[in-house]
């Protein structure tokens, strides 16, 4: 039995890092585990400009701990009317790594999202062009679409049509949770790739209703059945360089999850390592973690492996029913539970 593994410093490749007092909060614990990590847009107002994405990277670097080597990768908030040329030279200076695709009001801070893609279609061309990356958020959001099933919807109306149209532009899937996502992701050449969570690997949907209302397992896109966790446990443990990495790691404070209308996102920064790890050892593939975690993500964006490593052994984790950090009280993904690896060092 492995006790010890020993591995690339992995990256997340999707992450919310939030401003302001929240960024103060848990900026801190994507650092401690990650090297690099794709920070989303959605901000209030959202990163829409090379000049805004610099500015809010500032910020985070300003928010790490000090001596801190963690290197936030800034993306772009597409809107209806964005402008191509500045995302384009934003690329080129080095600001976007990539840029977000919210289909309006598909999840927080996403009303100023695109309406239909139709709209964008000159900046996904010059995207492709320029080899830069679309990451996107895949649901439909129509009112008559069952929430359980719109991100199949979405690949159906949205995903094929696109590929189709843009056969060159990178695209990661971001957060898939389906077992049709799964299906179309392998469909698809190189060129696309998905990222998969924490929590969609370790709950069904039935997390969010056992013994009663449980907001902090309340995520969007939501846990579906559990043919579908079995689907993404199958696909993030394959070896397959098409998934890697990403947590979708968001933070609300516990107010407003505990509330009428709770706000959705998982906080699992804190631990987002060991419980990646739980998984691959409950799959038998723990030899595939540093693939998933560290090599994946960096090859499809065409970036260095990080040289530095990190541990962790087979040992016990509780983890704390909340967080206090920096004036804000977080309830982190497996609260209360004992997790059976241990983050070492980093």
């Amino acid at each position: 039995m492995t006790d010890t593994i020993t591995l690339r410093r992995p990256d997340d490749w999707h992450v919310h890092l939030r401003d302001g007092a929240m960024l103060e909060a848990v900026a801190s614990f994507t650092a401690k585990q990650f090297g690099r990590a794709i920070v989303m847009p959605n901000l209030s107002p959202p990163v829409t400009s090379a000049a805004s994405a610099a500015a809010y990277r500032d910020r985070i670097i300003a928010a790490l701990p000090a001596g801190s080597d963690f290197t936030p990768l800034m993306t772009c908030y597409l809107t209806d009317d964005a402008d191509a040329d500045d995302i384009a030279a934003g690329h080129a200076a080095g600001i976007f790594t990539a840029a977000k695709l919210y289909p309006a009001n598909a999840t927080t801070n996403s009303a100023h999202g695109v309406t239909d893609v139709a709209h964008i279609m000159p900046v996904l061309e010059r995207m492709q062009a320029i080899g830069m990356p679309l990451l996107v958020h895949g649901e439909v959001t129509d009112g008559d679409i069952d929430i359980f099933d719109r991100e199949a919807v979405f690949i159906e109306r949205v995903m094929k049509g696109l590929i189709a149209a843009l056969p060159d532009l990178k695209i990661v899937f971001e957060h898939i949770t389906t077992e049709q996502a799964v299906h179309f992701v392998d469909s698809c050449g190189p060129n696309v790739a998905a990222t998969i969570t924490p929590h969609h690997l370790h709950i069904n949907r039935n997390a969010m209703f056992t013994g009663g209302m449980r907001p902090h397992a309340y995520c969007l896109p939501v846990a579906k059945r559990e043919m579908h966790r079995l689907a993404l446990r199958k696909a993030a443990t394959s070896g397959s360089p098409k998934y890697f990495l990403g947590t979708d790691s968001a933070p609300h404070e516990i107010h407003a999850k505990e509330s009428a209308c709770g706000c959705a996102g998982i906080f699992n920064a804190p631990y987002a390592l060991e419980s990646y790890a739980v998984v691959f050892d409950e799959e038998g593939a723990l030899d595939r973690l540093e693939g998933f975690a560290s090599l994946h993500g960096p090859q499809f964006y065409g970036l260095p492996v990080n040289e530095t490593m990190v541990s962790l052994e087979r040992s016990g984790t509780a983890v704390p029913d909340a967080i206090e950090s920096a004036g804000s009280k977080l309830v982190p993904f497996h609260a209360g539970a004992q997790l059976n690896w241990r983050f070492l060092s980093s």
